[in-house]
């Protein structure tokens, strides 16, 4: 017996190489999820990982060193925020 498939439709989902339950210290938004400042998640919306294994949404991070008030410290530890290699 022969079965012929006439149409499909495919679902997909994606998510970050993170521990589920990790949420960006800024914004406390999932990483599946995407910052206040995006519509969509994805390559976008990418995460930044630092030196002190702290993460967070790319616009969040920008937004947070961007302030006077940061200087350059990461919000969660408060060490100099350098990206991790």
């Amino acid at each position: 017996m022969k079965v012929k498939i006439k149409e499909w439709h495919a679902v997909a989902t994606w998510r970050w190489d993170m521990p589920e339950d990790e949420v960006c210290g800024i914004c406390r938004v999932d990483f599946d999820g995407c910052c206040p400042n995006c519509k969509y998640p994805g390559d976008d919306c990418p995460l930044i990982v630092g030196k002190c294994h702290h993460s967070f949404h790319l616009h969040c991070i920008l937004s947070w060193i961007n302030q006077e008030s940061a200087k350059g410290l990461c919000p969660m530890c408060r060490q100099k925020f350098e990206v991790a290699a």
